[in-house]
C-alpha cells in the first residue's frame, strides 16, 4: 500500500505535532496570555496581622465597623417603622 516512507511520515507527524503545539503554546506565556493589571498590587490587598497589637487593632476596627453598621440598620428600621406608623394613622383617618 503505502510502504515504509508513509509509516515514517505518519510516525513523524504523530510525534512532532504534539511537540510543536506544546512548544508554540508553552513559550513566551507572559506576553502572549497575560492581562495587564489583573492581580491587585500588594498595597491594595489584605495584610494578615501577626503581632498582638496588630491583631487587637484589627479586632477593634472590625468591632467598630460592625457596631456602625448595626446602628445604621437600627436607625433605618426605626425610620421605616415610623413611616409605617404614620401611614397607618393616615389610613385610619381616611
Amino acid at each position: 500500500m503505502g510502504g515504509l516512507n508513509l509509516e515514517v511520515a505518519k510516525f513523524g507527524m504523530y510525534v512532532l505535532f504534539p511537540i510543536g503545539i506544546m512548544y508554540y503554546f508553552g513559550t513566551n506565556l507572559d506576553s502572549r496570555f497575560s492581562v495587564p493589571e489583573f492581580w491587585p498590587k500588594p498595597e491594595h490587598s489584605n495584610k494578615v496581622p501577626f503581632d498582638r497589637e496588630e491583631i487587637s487593632a484589627e479586632l477593634e476596627r472590625l468591632r467598630a465597623r460592625r457596631l456602625y453598621n448595626r446602628d445604621r440598620r437600627l436607625a433605618a428600621e426605626a425610620r421605616e417603622a415610623q413611616q409605617n406608623q404614620s401611614q397607618n394613622q393616615q389610613d385610619d383617618q381616611s
